[in-house]
């Protein structure tokens, strides 16, 4: 006969100990804080080599303050027309199928990864060709080279941009108005487009911010003319090939100032969940 223990021994427990995840979180700061870090002190090297007087001596120049002017329209005049093309892209992308979609979805990146002297390069070939060429005399190195040398590039980062935008809502309350006896074209401006006017934000004031910093293009297919065809980005170059280092900085800052305000706008109205 057996007898149980009324008093049996407690169970050995093994402890596993869990390590620490600050050693973690410590290097990918280090790693990653390297670049933050970088781009922080880029621009406090151009504020403390700027002065007040650099500033205003720069904005007393009568070519700087008109191509402030034709930066504001140039870049305001691209982000139109780079969101006139990219709303009905990004929707189509987004949801239908069609032969070809994979095609025009990796050309439209293209004006992205290409080098951006190779863009200019590419339009000013372009207009060398019937029946480009008769517009050539009214378009290349004229003002209407920089809208459409800033609208090449900035058009496909708001096509991207419309493309997640339409991707996150919901295609079924397009279904319901349909279905309730709306035409496409209603359904799309009164049911999609209301729902996209945060994405519609968020790929305007990117597309402004990436005319403003446009340059390449612009140097090659509307050229560096003073009082003509000179805006910001072209101006930093300018003033440094006439050795005027202080005022290609403060011209820089400018830049920096307006590509920072919008993004700041971006972020606090445009839709801050877009993965482009």
């Amino acid at each position: 006969m057996t007898t149980t223990d009324p008093n049996p021994p407690d169970p050995i427990v093994v402890e596993h100990r869990v390590a620490s995840d600050a050693p973690f979180f410590i290097g990918m700061a280090v790693l990653g804080g390297t670049y933050v870090l970088l781009i922080i002190l880029l621009l406090l090297a151009d504020a403390a080599y700027t002065t007040p007087d650099h500033m205003l001596a720069a904005l007393a120049k009568p070519a700087i303050r008109n191509s402030i002017q034709l930066t504001l329209i140039t870049c305001t005049l691209s982000t139109i027309f780079s969101l006139w093309v990219a709303v009905p892209i990004g929707y189509l992308l987004s949801r239908y199928r069609f032969p070809g979609r994979n095609f025009i979805d990796a050309l439209l990146d293209i004006p992205i990864v290409l080098p951006p002297l190779v863009v200019g390069l590419s339009l000013l070939i372009l207009f060398q060709f019937w029946p480009f060429s008769s517009a050539a005399p009214w378009i290349v190195y004229q003002v209407p080279a920089v809208i459409l040398a800033q609208f090449s590039v900035a058009a496909a980062f708001a096509v991207r941009t419309m493309r997640a935008t339409f991707d996150q809502i919901d295609a079924r309350r397009e279904q319901v108005a349909l279905t309730l006896g709306c035409s496409r074209a209603r359904a799309f401006s009164q049911v999609v487009l209301p729902e996209a006017r945060r994405g519609m934000l968020t790929a305007g004031t990117l597309a402004w911010a990436r005319s403003l910093g446009e340059f390449g293009p612009l140097l090659v297919f509307a050229s560096t003319t003073r009082n003509k065809t000179e805006v910001l980005s072209t101006t930093v170059y300018l003033e440094l090939t006439v050795g005027d280092l202080e005022a290609a900085v403060a011209v820089a800052l400018i830049m920096v100032a307006a590509a920072v305000t919008v993004l700041v706008i971006a972020r606090m109205w445009g839709s801050r969940d877009l993965s482009i």
